[in-house]
C-alpha cells in the first residue's frame, strides 16, 4: 500500500488528457492532516474536509472567490448536473470556496447552485494541495462554460461586490482553485490545480470520470462582446 504522503500533494493531471482514475484501493492517500483541516457550511458549523468523502466518491471543486465572474459561470453550469445523474454514479458533488462562510447563502442564490458547497477561509486546504496563488500564463483554451468577456464579467463582479451584502473580496483575488476525485476514504484519484483562472477542467471530463452521464451545458445565451 501506498505510504502517506507528508507534504502539499501536487500531481497535476494535464488539461488534455486526463488518465483513468485509480481505484479506492489503488488511489494516492491524502495526508491525514489536510483530511483532518475543517470546513465550514452555510451556518458556520465546521467540519473536517475528510468527513466529506469518507464514505463516498466525491468530484470537489475548489473555486477562486465568490466574486469571480468566472467562477460564478463555472458553478452556474455545477449547479445544471441532475441530482439523479450523481446519484446513479454514487457521487456526490462538493464546491469549496475561500471566504466567510456568511457568502455561501447569497451565492448559491446567484448562481442557482444546490449541491454541497463549504468554505476554507485560512486557504490552509488550498495550500496544502499546492493550489497556486498567482497566475500563470499559459494558454488554456476557450471554456465552454463562459459566457461573459472580461470587460462585461469583471463589470458585473464590481456590481455584486458593491450591492452584496457584505463588502469585500469574498476571498483571497490572488488564490486559484482546483478540481479533485476523493474518496471513499482519504484517497486521491484525480488532481488538477488550475494555472490561471481559466484552466478549470470542463466539467463532462470530470464527470466521465466518475461514470456520471453526459450534461448538456449548451442552452445558453450566446457570449456578448462589448
Amino acid at each position: 500500500m501506498a505510504a502517506a504522503a507528508s507534504g502539499p500533494v501536487t500531481r497535476q493531471v494535464s488539461g488534455r488528457a486526463a488518465p483513468a482514475p485509480s481505484g479506492p484501493e489503488r488511489g494516492q492517500p491524502l495526508a491525514v492532516a489536510v483530511a483532518e483541516l475543517p470546513v465550514q457550511d452555510a451556518s458556520g458549523k465546521r467540519v473536517p474536509f475528510g468527513a466529506l468523502f469518507r464514505e463516498r466518491r466525491a468530484v470537489v471543486v475548489f473555486v477562486r472567490h465568490f466574486l469571480c465572474y468566472i467562477c460564478k459561470e463555472y458553478v452556474e453550469d455545477l449547479a445544471k448536473i441532475p441530482k439523479s445523474f450523481l446519484q446513479e454514479a454514487n457521487v456526490t458533488l462538493i464546491v469549496i470556496g475561500q471566504s466567510s462562510y456568511h457568502h455561501i447563502e447569497p451565492f448559491c442564490k446567484l448562481t442557482g447552485y444546490s449541491h454541497e458547497i463549504y468554505v476554507d477561509p485560512e486557504r490552509e486546504i488550498y495550500k496544502r494541495l499546492g493550489m497556486k496563488r498567482g497566475e500563470e500564463i499559459a494558454f488554456s483554451g476557450q471554456s465552454p462554460h463562459i459566457k461573459s468577456n472580461v470587460l462585461s464579467g469583471s463589470l458585473r463582479s464590481l456590481w455584486w461586490a458593491v450591492t452584496g451584502p457584505l463588502f469585500d473580496f469574498q476571498g483571497d483575488p490572488a488564490q486559484q482553485g482546483g478540481t479533485l476525485i476523493l474518496g471513499p476514504g482519504n484517497n486521491i484519484h484525480f488532481i488538477h490545480c488550475d494555472r490561471n483562472r481559466l484552466d478549470h477542467k470542463p466539467i463532462n471530463s470530470v464527470l466521465q470520470l466518475v461514470g456520471v452521464q453526459h450534461v448538456n451545458f449548451t442552452s445558453r445565451p450566446s457570449v456578448i462582446h462589448v
